[in-house]
């Protein structure tokens, strides 16, 4: 039903079996990395705050940034808030299962651990199908982050998270390369109108053609109600910084990684002029598809990060559609500007 793994002991391939035992430890206060749609997540039973606990202590993840929890179901996520707005209903019933998180006033049954002692909670219902089969296994909300070390580029296949992770997760549920590959959107109703608080899978086109115009920044000195939200996240080892319009840059004498949409047009080799210099090169997708592109993106990065590059040069993407949520990453992962 779902692909096999590498053959590494600590993964484990998705099935009916799998699933049910990933569902009995997240019952049991265990930790357990599960494939979505977005990015593999660092799995805890959300209504046990020492399980939740140990998502913190194994990421590293400081403890005011707020969590995400996932639900089999828009009924299952709205049972941990306090009131649904009409909009909010309205996403959830055309987006959901998705990639899209909404926060909205958590009921008192949510743990101050999970949401940082914040009066919002971040729920959604995620549609990958090893995803909606432990939930359903497990019968309790998952809060569950990316599955990497805290500010670390997210991963997006089994093998990423026991390389970042290894012998601290009880289990790795492997359900193949994850089809979106950068984290889920989340909008706030705390605040009126609605505040895109990040942009990820899911277009806000998409959102705003449903509810109209998104806030793109919550009021001056609000905390921040969102996992993703600092200015550095995301970010390789190896230091990465953008290009800048009108710039250019020689890369000779020095390892330096290029990561772009594509090379530019081959005309009398001017993209292989480009490239020439760059000890690595990584197009995120040749024919410029910003969904290829945003699903290529953390793990094109993880391979520039490992190939030895004393800098990664990177270009950012058209800003509309996915490519708000592409660069948004990429300037989160960069040194500079």
């Amino acid at each position: 039903m779902w692909p096999m793994p590498p053959s590494d002991p600590r993964i484990q391939p998705a099935s009916t079996a799998t699933v049910e035992q990933a569902a009995a430890l997240i019952r049991a206060g265990g930790l357990v990395a599960l494939p979505t749609e977005t990015v593999y997540g660092l799995g805890a039973n959300a209504l046990d705050p020492r399980a939740v606990a140990r998502i913190f202590e194994v990421k590293g993840r400081p403890s005011f940034d707020p969590l995400i929890v996932h639900a089999a179901t828009a009924e299952a996520a709205f049972d941990l808030v306090e009131s649904t707005p009409a909009q909010a209903q309205l996403l959830a019933d055309r987006l959901w299962p998705g990639p899209l998180t909404l926060v909205l006033p958590r009921r008192s049954t949510v743990p101050d651990i999970v949401v940082s002692g914040l009066p919002g909670v971040a729920v959604r219902v995620p549609s990958h199908p090893v995803a909606q089969a432990l939930l359903a296994a497990a019968m309790v909300p998952i809060a569950a982050p990316s599955a990497n070390r805290f500010g670390a580029i997210s991963p997006t296949t089994a093998m990423h998270v026991f390389q970042e992770l290894g012998l601290t997760v009880d289990m790795i549920l492997d359900g193949g390369p994850c089809q979106h590959g950068l984290e889920s959107t989340v909008v706030s109703f705390m605040e009126d109108p609605p505040v895109l608080l990040r942009p990820g899978g899911m277009p806000a086109e998409t959102i705003e053609d449903l509810i109209g115009p998104l806030a793109r920044r919550p009021r001056a000195g609000s905390p921040a109600m969102s996992p993703g939200m600092l200015d550095r996240h995301y970010a390789p080892h190896t230091p990465l910084v953008l290009h800048r319009a009108g710039s250019t840059f020689d890369p000779v004498g020095r390892r330096v990684g290029l990561l772009m949409l594509r090379l530019p047009p081959d005309d009398a080799g001017y993209a292989k002029d480009y490239a020439k210099g760059f000890a690595a090169v990584e197009e995120l997708s040749p024919a410029e598809d910003l969904r290829q592109a945003a699903a290529n993106l953390f793990a094109a990065m993880r391979r520039l990060d490992a190939a030895g590059l004393e800098l990664i040069y990177a270009h950012l993407v058209p800003d509309s559609g996915l490519g708000l949520a592409i660069n948004d990453r990429l300037r989160r992962a960069s040194t500079r500007p």
